[in-house]
């Protein structure tokens, strides 16, 4: 690449910590501006990261003209209006997952991103990972067969507060939303849009879920069986199962660096070593979009976060989960 291109953050919460260190190891990055309401906090940052600038609100850094893309880290639920935010004033994004809270949200920051022409794209660290790109290679080459069920969990115990980020309903909190997204884009990644969904969850009080069990059925009569839980550590692990053999995803499965490939009774493990925090792939993903002028991501195209958002939806119908009343809708 002939320019580097200069990033910027808003949200400097615990993710932006690591996606920063990643950016620093880029070669084709500049950690470009930070930002957050707490000034103070921005400039720790900056110096923290070695950003060539801070600022005291979202709106100046994505205002400066010199910053190519945004990394947008906010809680969940401010995901849509600080994209949008943004995608407005000319500038490419880069959302972490979720996109939106809802299907409508997320068609709006596309369509905006498509009529000004700028890059947009879900922060799904997951599918730029080594261990993921061998996992595709090896089913599309067949070594298990053809795909028959996929099984994957994600659970961490966390302590009740009601003000936190994973059970306040107003910061877009639940199991779902902030780790079962991991178990059900894997599905989707491997098996595509299910043609039935089941789900059953146990409920905070706070009105969130802190358990979801989910069943996926697809037309060719393959299945998902995921789960999501903030109420115990779990094994984090994905499993998928082929008419030939199976292929485990060592935990945790959705940055992997350990695949071990079951057939017939011989088992083989492939090592990938993840390289810092394991962002600097879909940095380097947006990076080589934007020197191409491409305005979404092959591997990781905006069709798939739409099919991402309303699998949720579905499972979220199913569960009686919804956000009405604590999120705008465009």
């Amino acid at each position: 690449m002939d320019k580097k291109i200069n990033w910027g953050i808003i949200g400097l919460g615990k993710i932006a910590h690591k996606f920063a260190a990643d950016l620093n190891l880029s070669d084709n990055a500049v950690l470009y501006g930070v930002a957050s309401r707490d000034f103070a906090k921005a400039e720790r940052f900056k110096n923290e990261y070695n950003s060539v600038k801070s600022y005291r609100s979202y709106e100046a850094l994505a205002d400066d003209p010199d910053i190519d893309i945004v990394y947008v880290a906010t809680p969940h639920v401010f995901h849509f209006e600080n994209a949008m935010m943004c995608l407005k004033k000319g500038k490419s994004v880069l959302c972490e997952k979720p996109m939106g809270m809802n299907s409508e949200q997320v068609k709006s920051l596309i369509e905006e991103a498509r009529r000004r022409n700028l890059f947009l794209m879900e922060g799904i660290w997951t599918r730029f990972i080594p261990a993921t790109e061998k996992l595709l290679e090896l089913i599309d080459e067949g070594v298990i067969g053809k795909l028959i069920s996929v099984r994957a969990d994600f659970g961490f115990k966390s302590s009740f507060d009601s003000e936190s980020r994973i059970f306040n309903k107003k910061l877009g909190a639940g199991s779902l939303l902030d780790i079962g997204i991991y178990p059900v884009y894997l599905s989707l990644l491997l098996l595509g849009i299910p043609k039935n969904i089941k789900a059953f969850a146990r409920m905070t009080k706070t009105d969130v879920d802190s358990y979801c069990a989910m069943l996926f059925d697809y037309e060719n009569g393959s299945k998902a069986n995921l789960e999501s839980t903030i109420e115990a550590d779990t094994p984090v692990e994905g499993y998928i199962y082929g008419s030939k053999g199976s292929i485990k995803m060592h935990s945790r499965f959705h940055h992997t660096e350990r695949l071990t490939i079951s057939i017939n009774g011989n088992s083989e493990t492939l090592e990938m070593k993840i390289e810092g925090n394991g962002y600097v792939y879909e940095i380097d993903e947006a990076n080589q979009c934007l020197a191409n002028n491409q305005t979404e991501s092959e591997k990781l195209p905006l069709s798939t976060t739409i099919d991402l958002i309303k699998t949720l939806e579905g499972v979220m119908e199913e569960i009686g989960l919804n956000y009405e009343g604590y999120i705008s809708n465009p």
